[in-house]
């Protein structure tokens, strides 16, 4: 049986709610020779049983993997995966002849917390974002392989910069099971390298999906302007959606030959797309009236609450910026992934950078992360992008 953790008067409140977090503060006492990743047991000050979890060190004391008074085996892996591929094969998302990119696993949202696994064909990008993640790896990695059948033939293991760095790890990247060089995956029929050796996330921007392809339908005979284009993914559907002209930019040289390759991938040889490798403030500034059609979707500006001013602050110059030079009549593709940043922030961002550069916009859609990112309804913090489409006159 495992350790045991015991809370504080009163702190067993929001887990009777199925909230999957325990804070350090919560916590009365804990057994002795409890390690960052072990599994514990977790006991109200009335002794009774609330939950078993993995322990961190660290705000999050603990993160929630039953309420259940069960032992984690190789059994409990494959149940929760199996959950996980079933709600993907239900919305038509896995299993797609024409889409084989998909998160099917979304830590909190799964009732996996400290656990995320992208798809891209043949090969899982698995990511832990907990100590007690890393350590079951092994055996999550086999459940993985047992559950997904033939679907998948590898599994990639990317937790080098996502796993706590005080935990001292020295994780090194690389294959659990298989290996390939193959790295092009398919979304909704188009082609993508995915960068799962050094890119950001997991490779690619599995969330974007729905989104991109609501950019594809606005974008005919469009100049479109895609802003920190990492993998030049809104570039590529706005190709398909016969943009007139498309120009990306980042201020990565990396993102640019990335973006590049995948335009070749699927457009060999167009000459409506050009990438620029430049500051997106720089390029905003020399850059006027110039676009129908501009997509703001930057990295976080806030991943902790104490960034949460400043982000707020970059997001209003941002999209001022957006408003200032988007032609009339314009599309305005502007994001939030800061999880932070709740969306009446956002909002109120983009409101103040509306009126600022004194701009009549009308929204058009209110964007968030697609169905398989899904938010746990008892944990309302998984909710992380947000998006608005605006009309700017």
């Amino acid at each position: 049986m495992y350790k045991q953790i015991f809370l504080k008067r009163g702190k067993e409140e929001s887990l009777e709610r199925f909230h999957p977090w325990i804070f350090s503060g919560a916590i009365q006492r804990m057994d002795e020779g409890i390690e960052e990743g072990d599994f514990v047991r977790v006991i109200s000050s009335s002794g009774k049983f609330i939950a078993v979890g993995h322990f961190q060190i660290g705000s999050i004391a603990v993160r929630v993997l039953s309420f259940e008074d069960i032992l984690i085996t190789e059994d409990f892996w494959k149940e929760r995966l199996s959950s996980a591929l079933e709600m993907r094969i239900s919305i038509g998302i896995a299993d797609n002849p024409q889409n084989n990119t998909y998160r099917l696993v979304h830590g909190e949202g799964d009732n996996l917390p400290g656990l995320v696994i992208d798809c891209y064909g043949e090969t899982a990008v698995m990511q832990a974002h907990s100590v007690g993640m890393h350590v079951c790896r092994e055996q999550i990695s086999k459940a993985l392989v047992e559950v997904m059948g033939n679907r998948i033939k590898n599994v990639y293991y990317k937790s080098e910069t996502t796993l706590p760095y005080k935990a001292e790890l020295n994780q090194e990247n690389g294959f659990i099971y298989g290996s390939t060089d193959n790295n092009v995956a398919v979304e909704h029929g188009l082609k993508f390298h995915v960068d799962w050796l050094k890119g950001q996330k997991t490779g690619f921007f599995v969330d974007q999906r729905e989104n991109r392809q609501l950019l594809e339908r606005y974008a005919k005979g469009k100049s479109v302007l895609n802003m920190f284009c990492y993998t030049g993914g809104f570039s590529v559907y706005a190709m398909r959606g016969d943009a007139k002209l498309v120009h990306s930019v980042d201020s990565s040289a990396k993102a640019i030959d990335l973006t590049n390759d995948n335009i070749e991938l699927n457009f060999p040889g167009d000459k409506r797309h050009e990438a620029f490798c430049e500051d997106a403030f720089k390029y905003l500034d020399a850059n006027d009236n110039k676009y129908d059609l501009i997509v703001l979707d930057p990295p976080a500006f806030a991943k902790h609450r104490s960034a949460l001013r400043n982000a707020l602050k970059g997001y209003t110059r941002l999209n001022y910026k957006g408003f200032q030079r988007i032609r009339h009549g314009g599309i305005l593709f502007t994001f939030s992934c800061s999880q932070a940043v709740n969306k009446e922030q956002f909002r109120a961002a983009v409101f103040t950078a509306a009126a600022q550069a004194k701009r009549k916009v009308r929204i058009l859609h209110q964007l968030h992360q697609p169905a398989d990112h899904p938010i746990n309804i008892y944990h309302p913090e998984g909710e992380y992008l947000k998006g608005l489409v605006l009309y700017v006159e």
